[in-house]
């Protein structure tokens, strides 16, 4: 039985991109490392001591004493074990695919929730993405972006995206069907619909996918750190190819505080802004 040629059409397609898309891959590799660029300026901006105490407060104001308290010694200890260049390199970069993601996932998702056609397709590709091991996604970025920061980037959207999607469409097909009866019956155009009734009461869900959207980028660091995006990635992988035990080990506890941080300080976002209304 003869073998389907699909890595030949897969790398004929790759060189047809490489060939007559290098304008479109410049400008994207132009914009996202500005933004990172621009994050890790903010966050490189004030002193460590300053930018912790701006974190506390921002803390206390969207969460609990706890949250407040865990975000200020962690990222103390952070900066007293020597991570905390490499972790503003991070968290510009989770910061920024999960911008990214966003900005991409929530009108992918609203678009499936009205096009069933559109949610057909788009569907088995989320289950494709998020099956796929996520260093496959590492050959195309660094064939089409080089190394460094920008290749990171585009793997860690491609494999945080589907939540954002899934989670949005989820939300906004759970909205009973008698509310948007009674916005149609009010007059209210599909704009208004979508932007009145419909995302307000589906945000505790879009809020968990942004959420789970975060903790897949930030999970993407160590891989991302292979192609050459600087971070704690880099601590961690430089640390298991040197087989620093107590190296890895601090650089991984930079990881967890960090990720224990972004995650309470999304559902705290999302707590305080339910209570509100």
């Amino acid at each position: 039985m003869q073998k389907i040629p699909l890595a030949d059409w897969i790398e004929t397609i790759v060189s047809w991109m490489e060939d007559h898309l290098v304008f479109l891959f410049d400008i994207i590799s132009s914009v996202i490392e500005g933004v990172v660029n621009a994050f890790n300026w903010l966050f490189m901006l004030p002193h460590p001591l300053l930018f912790i105490a701006i974190l506390g407060v921002l803390a206390f104001l969207v969460g609990r004493i706890s949250l407040t308290l865990f975000s200020v010694v962690g990222f103390l200890l952070i900066y007293n074990l020597g991570f905390w260049s490499q972790t503003m390199d991070t968290l510009s970069l989770v910061i920024t695919s999960a911008l990214i993601s966003v900005i991409l996932g929530v009108p992918i998702g609203i678009w499936c929730a009205y096009s069933k056609g559109a949610a057909r397709i788009i569907t088995p590709l989320l289950d494709f993405m998020q099956t796929m091991p996520a260093f496959v996604y590492l050959l195309p970025a660094v064939t089409f972006f080089s190394l460094g920061v920008v290749p990171g980037v585009i793997a860690s959207v491609i494999f945080a995206i589907p939540p954002t999607i899934r989670l949005t469409l989820l939300g906004i097909k759970q909205v009973s069907g008698e509310l948007t009866e009674a916005a149609d019956a009010f007059g209210s155009t599909s704009m208004q619909k979508l932007f009145k009734v419909q995302i307000p009461l589906a945000l505790p869900t879009l809020m968990a996918g942004i959420n789970q959207t975060i903790m897949l980028s930030l999970s993407m660091v160590v891989i991302a750190s292979m192609i050459g995006a600087q971070g704690i990635g880099a601590e961690v992988y430089r640390a298991v190819t040197q087989l620093q035990i107590g190296k890895g080990f601090e650089a991984g506890l930079a990881v967890v505080i960090l990720a224990i941080v972004l995650d309470r300080f999304t559902q705290r976002l999302f707590t305080s802004n339910k209570r509100r209304r």
